[in-house]
């Protein structure tokens, strides 16, 4: 049977929370809305993006007040149907360097954050007996230098999703994680330019030989999301040119 609505669009009558409004959230968000879903997104900026079905949250989720607000929000929403946890920030700091302060921004925003985002969207999901749950991690977390707390917040996050898909699944519920290599957003781009001699040679590492494109991400994140993706859960797709099968990068 067709998941498909009389316009043609997978995902019209769903609503998405997208985390994190700009780059591979903004473009998430672009996709999710293409497709027919009414999409809230939550960032620390207004999502630069105007649709009649987009709700945007300013709401910073590193802190415990700010998941809450959003957490409180979404709890007035009469249906919820997508989560997609992609808000997140890069530290490079060396093993030696890391602090607990780091340590615990990392782990709040990736990991815990996360975790009470779905659940307060579990009770939507389990009373409609589907949702689709897509964790953004990265793929820091097969190892990458300079990335200790990120790696092991996103690890937390991907180990998180196979246990989910393990609860999940008899409710109609899948969990995904998809995880970017090298992107060019402004996280990637605040440390050196796009078209400069690293952002060269780290394309030059990559199988790809590229760097990534939010949609890249996005693409995949709606392969997961789709109402057709219902055998699928608890799976990690790396989408990093290739650059998951790699030691190191140029970074």
């Amino acid at each position: 049977m067709s998941t498909r609505n009389k316009r043609g669009l997978p995902l019209a009558g769903r609503t998405a929370l997208v985390t994190g409004s700009a780059g591979i959230g903004l473009a998430v968000c672009h996709a999710l809305l293409a497709r027919g879903a009414r999409v809230i997104a939550a960032g620390l900026e207004p999502a630069e993006l105007e649709h009649p079905l987009l709700t945007s949250v300013v709401v910073d989720l590193s802190t415990r007040d700010g998941v809450a607000a959003l957490v409180a929000a979404a709890a007035h929403e009469p249906r919820l149907d997508i989560l997609v946890n992609n808000a997140g920030v890069v530290r490079n700091t060396s093993l030696a360097d890391v602090g607990d302060a780091e340590f615990d921004l990392m782990m709040n925003l990736h990991a815990r954050c996360a975790m009470q985002l779905a659940q307060a969207c579990l009770p939507r999901m389990k009373a409609q007996h589907f949702g689709r749950i897509v964790n953004v991690a990265s793929r820091a977390i097969v190892g990458l230098a300079g990335r200790t707390a990120y790696g092991a917040s996103k690890a937390a996050l991907a180990a998180m999703t196979r246990t989910w898909a393990l609860e999940l699944g008899p409710c109609g519920i899948t969990v995904n994680t998809v995880s970017p290599g090298p992107t060019v957003t402004g996280m990637l781009t605040s440390d050196f330019p796009e078209h400069g001699e690293r952002a060269r040679a780290l394309a030059a590492s990559l199988p790809a030989r590229r760097l990534g494109l939010p949609e890249d991400v996005a693409h995949a994140v709606l392969f997961f999301a789709d109402p057709a993706s219902s055998w699928i859960t608890g799976q990690n797709l790396f989408v990093c040119g290739g650059g998951s099968l790699a030691a190191s990068l140029a970074l």
